[in-house]
């Protein structure tokens, strides 16, 4: 079902990117453009194409502000991040337009909802901002020995396409509140909501202590990496290109995050469906991130289903997702917009051609391109469910980042588990099961840093998020993942009492 195409919404400007406080176009003066993915080949902004020059300028300005932001009183930085999110919050239906035009996330089911947890983000790391804090070691009367946490320094956040106010959201309000500085790296194909979130974020901290650059992954990202004067890299992106920045920064033993992909199973327990076929339904279309286009991390996409059940949830869950509507994302009515842009829209398209050819596979629901001269202006997939799978599958072991759910039966505990271990990844993992035991040592022998039961929906603020094996190295959108990745212990031994004379 696809709804009617709405009045578009269009930017039609020049967005500069942020450097020292200010806004700044590229040292070389060259610009990119931004197209939506809600219409082919439509401009609807442009950005400067920054390069070395303006990583050198904002590396510069990060680190001269540094001494001044980590000086201040946590509850200085902490009233910043305050101000930014009532900021945010006031402008919330801007961001949430803005985030839609861009990624192609529906502005209902996907772009409100991110631009809310954003807010949150910056809240919550407002809140936890005296917590960054040391401890006095019980060293008799002689000796006073304590540790201080101190900042990193200069830290850069390379951000990408899919969710880009999120994710900025995990680390920037974490950096700050520490006290570090900022460089975001916006990603190449959907840059204009952290232009708009650092100019916010400039209104509130003193110049430098945020900054923007928009130019290529290939060319800034990896400067960025290089850099001397970065002290952290924290990215957030595809496995295969987190190794490459991983190799560069680990190279000058620069401090380092990667959040990277996911091949993420969803293991549903016959109880799970007989207890609650709703909510089980309304937790696996959570899960599927199909809302997303499937354009997420910790997509549910290796559904396990027992063997008892397999037929009615893959009935019943197809027909879920068959009403779900695809269209504008602009448009009230769309459940799942569009896909980012051309390069991901055929590598989709090839992994269904592969599913397709598959023997033994089958396409329940989808399958294929779509062919609707209204799905056809943008790049827009369908909901697909193929069954017949197995784990070994090029299909069930690839992440395909796309609106791809591939269903795998099960009969025995250690199998289901050991096909569910049987990945490079380790991200997220989910449980659907009402007999507690089950529950809870299934998702403990599950190798993934993330596990929900009997629940499929998104991070939540102040929980630990991360990935074991290849999804990443390193936490974040909690207290803990703000300490263990902003900070760095210094202890400190003070000699007491006579010290020959010296007063």
């Amino acid at each position: 079902m696809t709804p009617q195409t709405p009045t578009p919404v269009r930017v039609d400007m020049d967005r500069l990117q942020w450097i020292d406080g200010a806004e700044t176009a590229a040292a070389e003066g060259e610009w990119r453009d931004v197209h939506t993915p809600a219409r082919r080949g439509e401009v609807i902004a442009r950005v400067p194409a920054s390069g070395p020059a303006d990583v050198e300028r904002a590396v510069a300005a990060a680190r001269a502000a540094f001494p001044a932001w980590r000086a201040q009183h946590f509850t200085a930085r902490s009233r910043a991040l305050l101000a930014i999110a009532d900021e945010i919050e006031e402008r919330a239906e801007e961001f949430a337009l803005l985030t839609a035009l861009d990624t192609g996330n529906a502005l209902r089911t996907q772009a409100r909802p991110e631009v809310t947890t954003l807010i949150s983000l910056f809240r919550y790391f407002a809140g936890v901002a005296g917590e960054v804090k040391g401890t006095t070691l019980p060293a008799g009367d002689g000796q006073l020995q304590y540790t201080r946490l101190e900042p990193l320094g200069v830290v850069a956040c390379i951000l990408p396409w899919n969710s880009p106010l999120m994710i900025a959201g995990f680390k920037v309000p974490a950096a700050l509140a520490a006290g570090n500085t900022v460089i975001m790296k916006a990603a190449d194909d959907a840059p204009l909501t952290i232009l708009a979130l650092a100019e916010v974020c400039n209104r509130h901290v003193p110049r430098g202590v945020v900054n923007a650059l928009t130019g290529r992954g290939s060319v800034i990202g990896d400067a960025l990496a290089r850099h001397p004067g970065v002290d952290k890299v924290s990215f957030t992106g595809s496995t295969e290109v987190g190794r490459g920045v991983g190799a560069q920064a680990g190279g000058r033993l620069a401090h380092m995050s990667l959040e990277l992909g996911g091949k993420n199973p969803s293991i549903v327990f016959p109880d799970a469906w007989h207890a609650d076929p709703e909510g089980l339904l309304d937790g696996l279309l959570s899960a599927s991130r199909f809302t997303r286009q499937g354009q997420s991390c910790t997509a549910g996409s290796r559904l396990f289903l027992h063997q008892d059940i397999h037929d009615e949830v893959l009935g019943a869950l197809t027909a879920r997702l068959e009403s779900l509507v695809v269209g504008d994302p602009l448009d009230e009515a769309t459940d799942m917009g569009a896909v980012i842009n051309a390069k991901q829209h055929g590598q989709i398209t090839s992994f269904l051609e592969e599913g397709n050819a598959t023997p033994g596979m089958e396409a329940v629901l989808g399958g294929s391109a779509p062919t609707a001269p209204a799905l056809l202006e943008g790049f827009y997939h369908l909901p697909t469910v193929f069954s017949g799978a197995r784990n070994d599958f090029r299909l069930a072991q690839e992440e395909i980042f796309g609106p791809v759910l591939v269903a795998i039966p099960w009969r025995d505990t250690d199998e289901v588990i050991r096909m569910a271990n049987d990945t490079h990844f380790g991200l997220a993992a989910y449980v659907w099961s009402h007999d507690l035991d089950a529950a809870l040592s299934t998702a403990h022998r599950v190798e993934a840093g993330w596990v929900q039961v009997n629940q499929g929906g998104g991070q939540i603020v102040g929980q630990s998020y991360g990935g074991y094996k290849q999804s990443g190295i390193g936490r974040e959108v909690s207290l803990e993942g703000m300490l263990a990745g902003f900070t760095q212990t210094k202890q400190v031994n003070v000699r007491l009492g006579s010290m020959g004379g010296i007063r």
